[in-house]
């Protein structure tokens, strides 16, 4: 192919009145948009799919997760009971807030950690989830993270995100109509226009609508995958670097100060015998009294590692029911050691606990996932409908 040829195809000429920084994105859309379009398709598709996994998993679950309601409502300390009588040591249990729900427990049996279901009601051990389901998605998230491919996948995978937030900038310059009186246009797929143009409006103004979001995720996806995306995020968001916090001064003593008496007193704890721990039921009325709101709650008990007794409960009350966790812990004789409310927490951190709900969706429940299935399936039809805008026009050239 002649070099004059490749130039029009991956060069066109600068039209008349055009801003040379329009131009200039539009060359960067064409040549990003190429070089992404596999790696952009296949992270869509397989986000889409991995956003409904706790779905299909409550789906194949749900003879275990659903049960039936009767007055008799076992609590925490009887379910402890009923395992220490089988030889089974209560680890964790979480206590839905729906009432017609299973318990999630865990414990530890001859050396063997278990998490199951546990029928509230009947005091029966409703056994482990149903893992086929499990296995198909680790290897959808594989493929969302890694392209099958480890580490080396993982790269060539972050740097196909990176061109897509370039794209979404790009893309949203692209789309600015000129004159104000083709803003209509430029909002509007013209069903009844021949393929071209109804191809050309659903990659522009799709395109435009599905922007926003697409880039939030492709930037949160960013963070969970790369510390320096984590620490330039912390950073603006008023949070201090790793290597600020690695470097610590004499200004961050007191904080040095705080964790460091923390951890003497965890310390302490672990060392003390005590001969009758609290009751199970007091730490969760406690929890009810500090943290007074309808949430799923999930009690960890006392272990080698951590002398407390850790409470996190989620709040569905604000943010149109976005799921935000508060945390507290109390010592073995139920005295409150800490409270770290998700309001209380500086703007980086309350970032930091969400940002994989943010990512996937799940941070308002099933509406939020739906919205961002149907987004991620916008998203992966850009380069499709891109690369056929550009195909016909280079047809014509060829």
């Amino acid at each position: 192919m002649k070099i004059s040829t490749l130039k029009k195809l991956f060069l066109r000429k600068r039209r008349k009145k055009e801003p040379h920084f329009k131009y200039l994105m539009g060359i960067i859309h064409l040549w990003l948009g190429l070089l992404s379009m596999p790696i952009v398709i296949i992270v869509c598709l397989s986000g889409c799919l991995y956003a409904f996994k706790n779905q299909f998993s409550e789906w194949a679950n749900r003879d275990k997760i659903f049960v039936q309601q009767t007055d008799n409502r076992k609590s925490a300390d009887e379910i402890k009971d009923i395992l220490y009588k089988e030889g089974a040591e209560l680890r964790s249990i979480t206590i839905p807030k729906d009432k017609g729900r299973s318990y999630i427990i865990s414990y530890t049996k001859s050396k063997v950690d278990y998490a199951v279901f546990f029928n509230p009601y009947s005091g029966e051990n409703l056994g482990a989830p149903k893992i086929e389901n499990t296995r198909f998605f680790e290897w959808v998230l594989d493929l969302h993270r890694n392209l099958l491919m480890g580490n080396i996948g993982r790269q060539i995978n972050g740097a196909g995100v990176l061109m897509f937030c370039i794209l979404l900038f790009s893309g949203f310059v692209l789309w600015i109509p000129q004159k104000w009186k083709l803003l209509k246009q430029a909002l509007t797929v013209k069903l009844s226009g021949k393929f071209q143009r109804i191809n050309y409006d659903l990659h522009n103004t799709l395109g435009f609508y599905s922007f926003l979001i697409l880039f939030f995720i492709a930037v949160t996806g960013l963070y969970i995958t790369y510390p320096w995306m984590k620490n330039a995020l912390i950073v603006s968001m008023g949070g201090e670097s790793i290597s600020r916090i690695v470097e610590a001064t004499e200004e961050d003593h007191n904080t040095f100060d705080t964790l460091f008496k923390d951890m003497l007193s965890r310390q302490k704890e672990k060392g003390q015998s005590i001969e009758k721990p609290v009751a199970l039921q007091s730490i969760l009325s406690e929890t009810e009294k500090i943290l007074p709101y309808q949430g799923v709650i999930t009690l960890e008990l006392p272990n080698i590692d951590n002398p407390r007794f850790r409470v996190t409960k989620i709040n569905t009350d604000y943010m149109l029911g976005a799921m935000l966790p508060d945390k507290i812990s109390f010592d073995q004789k139920g005295v409150l050691k800490s409270k770290e409310l998700f309001w209380d927490k500086p703007l980086d951190k309350q970032f930091t606990s969400l940002a994989k709900p943010l990512h996937t969706g799940e941070i308002l429940g099933l509406k939020s996932i739906v919205l961002y299935f149907i987004i991620c399936l916008i998203g992966c039809s850009l380069p499709v409908t891109g690369f056929i805008f550009w195909w016909n026009k280079a047809r014509k050239i060829i």
